[in-house]
């Protein structure tokens, strides 16, 4: 009687340890999904405005329009689309979006790691459109409580152009809970981008 109540205990235990082994493992494997964004920054945002391109080829400008909703506390899908027009080249325009995937991760309680990833794709009047696909990361986070800021490192690439890295910084000064204004500038050898314009966030 003895012999099976000390097996019974063991058993006990044995399924006790278990069980906490389980639970340790799921907040474990949970554990980088649980954190929402950063103090102050949004994933859910509309923006619109001026974009500029200075290329060794040529310069070009037009408009852009950009957004992003958050589906999780640490994902979120994303959306650009812009339409310039060459300046050097009457009538050729430049129609440019991309779609993606992020993911954010908290640092600190104001800083978000960040990291996307995009299908691109390029329509230009007079030559074939391009596809390809960029991959970004770096950090997102609320400065003070008027001024939102990112610094990211990205790398693109297509079938019918090369490869490239290049770096991206953008800032949003706040106006009021919902609106700001909003610049971005993206930068690699002998390119550079730049957008300005209002984002309204919820």
């Amino acid at each position: 009687m003895h012999l099976g109540i000390g097996t019974t205990k063991q058993e006990n235990r044995g399924l006790l340890i278990m069980k906490k082994s389980l639970l340790a493992l799921t907040l474990l494997a949970a554990a980088p999904f649980a954190a929402s964004a950063a103090d102050g920054v949004s994933y859910n945002y509309v923006e619109g405005g001026y974009v500029a391109s200075n290329t060794d080829i040529a310069d070009a400008d037009g408009w852009a329009l950009k957004g992003s909703v958050a589906l999780h506390p640490n994902f979120h899908l994303f959306g650009d689309y812009q339409s310039q027009e060459l300046d050097d080249f009457q009538n050729v325009d430049i129609n440019n979006w991309r779609l993606g995937v992020g993911y954010n991760h908290g640092l600190s309680q104001r800083v978000d790691l960040l990291t996307r990833v995009a299908y691109e794709r390029y329509d230009i009047d007079y030559a074939p459109k391009l596809d390809g696909y960029s991959v970004e990361v770096g950090v997102n986070g609320a400065m003070t409580h008027r001024l939102n800021g990112y610094a990211l490192v990205g790398y693109e690439n297509g079938d019918e152009y090369d490869g490239d890295f290049y770096g991206r910084l953008g800032a949003q000064v706040k106006f009021s809970p919902n609106w700001s204004a909003s610049a971005d500038v993206k930068f690699s050898d002998g390119d550079t981008q730049w957008f300005v314009g209002p984002r309204f966030s919820w």
